[in-house]
């Protein structure tokens, strides 16, 4: 992996890391659907515009389906979810539950494909679970009684992601077989405009909670545009450069960054519960995707920015 990867990796996992900061600040204000509502369309507008400079025609009309499933369980409802949790959990709570994504998502492939979970991956999905119980049952700040849903609602994005990811990988495969393949690019472009078709309508019902100020806008704004749009394409990117594999690794990044910036910004408090909590869940994760830094280099191959 180059410098110029490596780079790209850590802001990926800053920017993915401030989501949920962002969400922290702004979703007791704004409300969780006033808030994604301006995520996703800040978001669709950016990529659009991007798709505009590269000249790429999003061919909404003929996938149009498939990007509402994309759209739907891959940003739509788990942004919203999020954005609930976002209103009674701490950013690194919130950045933690995040990771447990790809646990859920392989226990929702060996449903799907009717296999038996290996060993790996049951142990994996026991230090996911203990670490999320480390880090909420013995978080001081909360009360157990007021966040329970909230941590329901956190743990139902992660797994909202993973029935996407499975989609994704086997369902959208279902269809047109002489279809052409859909572009990660255009996926992201079509689903993001999806999930604002999905969740505008629903604007006038949940108004915001308090006037709306240029500060709640300007985080809602880069929510969508850096958070989402940007984000979206260094991870292609990513994808482009050294794989998909390599690419994961954002995944276990993610809370670090997010468990800092609550701390830098928000003084969220990092104890042992929080450290021990989100190092159980990311060995978890890694032992269910089966990742290894080890093998990731032995067969990529070490490189120093050329």
């Amino acid at each position: 992996m180059t410098t110029a990867n490596i780079i790209r990796l850590l802001t990926l996992a800053a920017l993915w890391g401030g989501t949920f900061l962002l969400m922290r600040v702004t979703a007791g204000s704004l409300g969780p659907t006033l808030l994604i509502g301006g995520r996703v369309g800040f978001a669709a507008i950016f990529l659009l515009l991007v798709a505009c400079y590269l000249k790429r025609q999003l061919t909404f009309r003929r996938y149009w389906s498939h990007f509402m499933i994309i759209g739907f369980f891959n940003s739509a409802l788990p942004f919203l979810l999020f954005a609930y949790a976002a209103q009674t959990l701490t950013a690194a709570t919130l950045a933690v539950l995040n990771a447990t994504a790809p646990i859920w998502g392989a226990i929702i492939a060996a449903v799907l494909t009717r296999t038996a979970l290996s060993k790996q991956t049951i142990a994996g999905l026991g230090l996911g679970i203990m670490g999320v119980s480390v880090l909420v049952g013995l978080e001081s700040g909360f009360d157990l009684s007021v966040a329970m849903w909230p941590i329901v609602a956190g743990t139902l994005a992660a797994v909202s992601y993973g029935i996407a990811s499975n989609y994704a990988k086997h369902g959208a495969q279902s269809g047109d077989k002489s279809a052409p393949a859909i572009s990660a690019f255009d996926n992201a472009h079509g689903s993001m405009w999806a999930a604002t078709i999905i969740v505008v309508p629903l604007l006038p019902f949940f108004p915001a909670n308090e006037a709306i100020t240029g500060s709640m806008v300007g985080a809602v704004v880069a929510l969508g545009v850096l958070c989402t749009g940007v984000a979206y394409l260094l991870y292609f990117k990513l994808i482009a450069d050294v794989g998909a594999a390599p690419a994961l690794s954002v995944t276990f990044l993610i809370p670090v960054f997010g468990i800092l910036w609550g701390y830098l910004f928000l003084d969220e408090s990092i104890g042992w519960h929080t450290v021990i909590g989100s190092a159980l869940v990311i060995m978890g994760t890694m032992l269910v995707t089966g990742f290894s830094l080890r093998r990731l280099y032995q067969r990529k191959g070490v490189s120093n920015g050329h």
